[in-house]
């Protein structure tokens, strides 16, 4: 079983190259600097997040709706119970053992947060359970610079 390949890609693609996050050091992830338009939106600088989730595993779907909402609620939630986004997606990636391209329903999990090494520290807490509990290879991590307004 293999995550989405695909949203590795992409997120790799999408990381500017200058704003390396390596696991190990959870290092923190730039933030802007206060900007006008940023200064407009009564914003401040954040950091956000983009956790791409696959759901098979083997060929088969393994994560059920109620796997991973059990999920949500014991390992997300309160690693972050200030708020987050769910979307269901559908993936692709080719497996480069068989050459064979894979498709699985998967999960993006969107969080706006500090950029403090504890924080990253929780996310990357997150892509291990999620990999260790449902025998993931990867989960893909986007982060990027943000100014954030609500």
């Amino acid at each position: 079983m293999m995550p989405l390949r695909a949203a590795l890609l992409s997120a790799a693609l999408l990381l500017p190259l200058s704003t390396p996050l390596r696991a190990e050091t959870a290092a923190p992830v730039p933030v802007p600097a206060p900007t006008l338009e940023c200064t407009l939106l009564s914003g401040s600088p954040m950091v956000e997040s983009r956790l791409f989730f696959g759901r098979n595993i083997g060929d088969h779907l393994g994560v059920t709706d109620k796997a991973w909402a059990r999920f949500v609620n014991k390992e997300i939630t309160p690693r972050f119970p200030d708020g987050l986004t769910i979307q269901d997606a559908a993936g692709h990636w080719r497996d480069s053992d068989t050459g064979r391209l894979v498709k699985e329903p998967s999960k993006i999990l969107t969080l706006l947060t500090a950029s403090d090494p504890a924080t990253l520290a929780r996310i990357h807490e997150v892509a291990d359970l999620y990999k260790k509990r449902f025998k993931q290879q990867a989960v893909a991590i986007v982060m990027r610079p943000a100014c954030v307004g609500f």
